[in-house]
């Protein structure tokens, strides 16, 4: 999943426009992007977006509910375990036991619904309180089966410290979410699961965009989210491969297969190693 698009469930009109886009995930937003007094109406947009939509559309389709302890979470569910949802987006998570939680729900409504057991997957937004920031390390020691990605925010994770901004004076992040961002790749790596980058706000700047999707797949990161269909692009071509890299990868897996017995290469006259060739492999492993 290199794009996930944001959409709020209530709004037919974006529906439709996200419908168009190339997005990996489609992400029908029933938390932040709808007002309270509509979150009854979006719920029921979803699940006949998902019954509608879900055989026929190129993206994954996600559901962002509520926070569980939000007191709407569960309503959330019930209404969207259908058939053609791919999985969960949970937000404002504490730690891995939220995780484990919703998961427990969702053993449950799969049977209600008729879905394959297991087949409803998670992302959770792993630090968007301040409790899950002491709980990272939870995920080392808890099974997940159901996780299928990893993102983090800082928005939400500023509001719940009290911070005026979650930047310093030069734009650049501040340390605690600098932390938080270092934080979900290491969450991702040792779950094996791919990290997903938090959203960057201005959508109107593609070569910003381009920029800040560079840095983070250099980073570790796999995708990005998106939160409008003209970033979607952007994001997909910054997180596919590119033939140059591939070449280079193909170049170091044949020369590990042409040396079975070997655990350094040389090409060129610069050595690779085993980590070399993880990396090489993932590289092609990816989506092209």
């Amino acid at each position: 999943m290199r794009s996930m698009l944001f959409v709020p469930a209530d709004s037919e009109r974006k529906l439709a426009k996200a419908q168009g886009s190339q997005a990996d995930a489609l992400i029908l937003d029933l938390e932040d992007a709808v007002a309270p007094s509509q979150k009854p109406a979006a719920r029921q947009a979803a699940a006949q977006y998902l019954q509608s939509q879900g055989e026929q559309s190129k993206a994954r389709l996600f559901v962002r509910i509520n926070p569980l302890d939000s007191g709407l979470a569960l309503d959330d569910l019930a209404a969207v375990l259908v058939p053609g949802l791919s999985g969960i987006m949970l937000p404002k998570v504490r730690g891995a036991a939220d995780v484990q939680l919703l998961s427990h729900y969702l053993d449950a409504l799969e049977v209600r619904a008729g879905l394959v057991p297991g087949s409803v997957r998670i992302v959770p937004v792993a630090t968007e309180t301040a409790a899950s920031m002491l709980t990272m390390t939870s995920y080392a020691s808890t099974p997940l089966p159901r996780l299928a990605g990893v993102t983090w925010g800082a928005e939400d994770l500023s509001t719940a410290i009290g911070a005026i901004s979650n930047r310093e004076d030069d734009g650049a992040l501040s340390p605690l979410y600098t932390m938080a961002q270092s934080m979900c790749l290491c969450v991702a790596g040792v779950s094996g699961v791919a990290a997903i980058d938090t959203l960057y706000a201005d959508f109107r700047d593609a070569d910003g965009l381009m920029a800040a999707c560079r840095l983070s797949r250099r980073r570790g990161f796999g995708g990005r989210i998106a939160i409008h269909p003209d970033q979607v692009e952007v994001i997909n071509a910054a997180f596919t491969p590119s033939d140059a890299e591939r070449q280079a990868a193909q170049r170091i897996v044949d020369a590990f297969d042409a040396q079975p017995d070997a655990g350094v290469v040389s090409i060129d006259g610069a050595m690779y190693d085993i980590p070399h060739l993880k990396q090489a492999r993932r590289t092609l492993g990816q989506r092209a």
